[in-house]
Order: C-alpha cells, then sequence, then structure tokens
C-alpha cells in the first residue's frame, strides 16, 4: 500500500519532515512489486478539513507526487479520514482479491500510515510497515513541547512493532522480493 504521497505534502503548513528519501524508497519498493506482479494499493486523503493541503479542493494538493504515480491498472481508495479502512472499500477490496498480507509506506507516520497500520492488524492482516518508506512530521503536544519529525517518527514506529506490524527497510524488502 502506498498512503497519501501527496503533492500536498509539500506544503510549509505540515512543518519539519524527516527522512527526505521516502518517496525515492516508495519508488524503488514500487519498481520492484510491480517486477513481480504484486498488487499494488493506493490511498489519497481527500480531507474535509478547508485549512488542509490535501483538501479534497485543492486540486494541486491532493494530486499524487511524479515519483509514484498510479497506473490505471492499480486500486486507487479515496479516504477523508486517516484510517484506509473507514468509509473505504478497502476491506471489502481485500477480501475479494483474497489477500492477507500488506506492506505499507506513505505519509505521514504519526496520522494515516500509523491508523491505517494499527486497523491492519487489529483485523488480521499479516502487517509489514517500511521504516525509511515513510515520514513524519514535526509536531507541538498540547503543553507546547515540540517534538522533532525524527522523535515521531521512531516512537510512531516502536508502538507499532510487534502489536500491529513487523517494522522492515526498502533494503530487506527488496533483498527478499529478489530471492523469490
Amino acid at each position: 500500500m502506498i498512503l497519501d504521497v501527496q503533492k500536498g505534502f509539500d506544503d510549509p503548513y505540515w512543518g519539519s519532515r524527516n527522512n527526505e528519501q521516502a518517496e525515492e524508497n516508495i519508488a524503488r519498493l514500487l519498481k520492484e512489486w510491480r517486477n513481480n506482479n504484486g498488487r499494488i494499493i493506493y490511498s489519497q486523503h481527500l480531507s474535509v478539513q478547508p485549512q488542509s493541503p490535501l483538501h479534497y479542493k485543492n486540486k494541486i494538493g491532493i494530486q499524487f507526487k511524479e515519483i509514484v504515480q498510479p497506473k490505471s491498472t492499480e486500486k486507487i481508495i479515496q479516504k477523508n479520514v486517516n484510517s484506509a479502512f473507514i468509509g473505504t472499500s478497502l476491506e471489502t477490496y481485500l477480501q475479494e482479491q483474497q489477500i492477507e498480507e500488506l506492506l505499507i509506506t506513505g505519509l505521514s507516520t504519526q496520522h494515516c500510515v500509523s491508523t491505517t497500520t494499527r486497523m491492519c492488524g487489529n483485523l488480521g492482516y499479516t502487517t509489514f510497515l517500511v521504516a525509511d518508506a515513510t515520514a513524519a512530521f514535526e509536531i507541538t503536544d498540547h503543553n507546547g513541547v515540540l517534538y522533532s519529525a525524527e522523535a515521531i517518527h521512531n516512537h510512531e514506529l516502536a508502538m507499532l512493532q510487534k502489536e500491529f506490524a513487523t517494522i522492515l527497510t526498502t533494503d530487506e524488502i527488496i533483498s527478499e522480493l529478489k530471492s523469490l
């Protein structure tokens, strides 16, 4: 799955982010997945929040980034909440296609990636999350404390590991695909 790799995430609205190579790693995985005739599912966030760079009326912000453009044969799930499962056909599609394992990449780690990964695990899917094919943004908490994007990313991955997903790297996945 490629979650919300959209142009709106380049907007300064989000603040500083980590892992500037996330999209390149997603593109590497996408190439290998396509070479292995794997099913590819995209999610596209169409926010209902008017101030969001991903607002459904922001025709540029909702576009997928050029580096990971979907092909016409690849599934796109449109959503307007963090989880790709809520209010979408994703679960039905996975059941119809008899997909039991998911590899998750995308933006952003603390929002849609984390929420979708948690639901994926809770619904019983074998879930793999690619640490270096995701990225987080800095965030200020309710006490006014700023947490760096790297800290947010690492904490989210730590909370997801074992409980909801197996955390892997792009190179680990590609190595596994090439050995098939």
